[in-house]
C-alpha cells in the first residue's frame, strides 16, 4: 500500500456546495454511516462504484463480497492508484483509513490478515454514502 500524503488530491471543489450535509460529514470530515443502512450494501448488480465527491472510479462489483460487517466490502480497489491510505488511531487502535486518491475524500477503512476468504485477504469496508454506482452496460 502506498502511504497517504496530505494535499495530494488533484480534485478541489467547494465541498459544502457539492455535497449534502450527511455526505460532507463522512467524505470530508471522516465520519461513518450507521451499519446496515447504506444503499449499496446489498447491491449485486455488475458495474463500477465511483467516488460521490469527484466521480473517480474506485471499486468494481467483481471485487465486492458480503462480509456481514454492515457496509459494502471489497477485496481490492479498481486500480492500485485509485485510493490512498492513512494510519488512523482515532478509536485507540491502529486502523488503515482509505481515501479517494483523486479528491482526498474519506471512504472507510481496509482491514488485512483477518482470514477473509478473498484473493487478497483484505476487506475494504466502505461507506455507501461515499459511493455512486454505474451499472455495467
Amino acid at each position: 500500500m502506498s502511504e497517504f500524503k496530505p494535499g495530494v488530491g488533484k480534485v478541489v471543489k467547494d465541498w459544502r456546495e457539492v455535497l449534502n450535509p450527511q455526505e460532507f460529514a463522512v467524505l470530508r470530515e471522516g465520519g461513518t454511516e450507521r451499519p446496515f443502512t447504506g444503499e449499496h450494501l446489498d447491491n449485486k448488480t455488475e458495474g463500477v462504484y465511483k467516488c460521490r465527491a469527484c466521480d473517480a472510479e474506485l471499486f468494481r462489483s467483481t471485487e465486492k463480497f458480503d462480509s456481514h460487517c454492515g457496509w459494502p466490502s471489497f477485496f481490492d480497489p479498481a486500480a492500485s492508484d485509485s485510493v490512498r491510505y492513512l494510519e488512523d488511531y482515532s478509536l485507540g487502535m491502529k486502523r488503515i483509513e482509505v481515501r479517494c486518491a483523486a479528491c482526498d475524500s474519506h471512504l472507510g477503512h481496509v482491514f488485512e490478515g483477518e482470514g477473509y476468504d478473498t484473493p487478497t485477504d483484505q476487506r475494504y469496508c466502505i461507506n455507501s454514502i461515499c459511493l455512486t454506482f454505474e451499472p455495467q452496460k
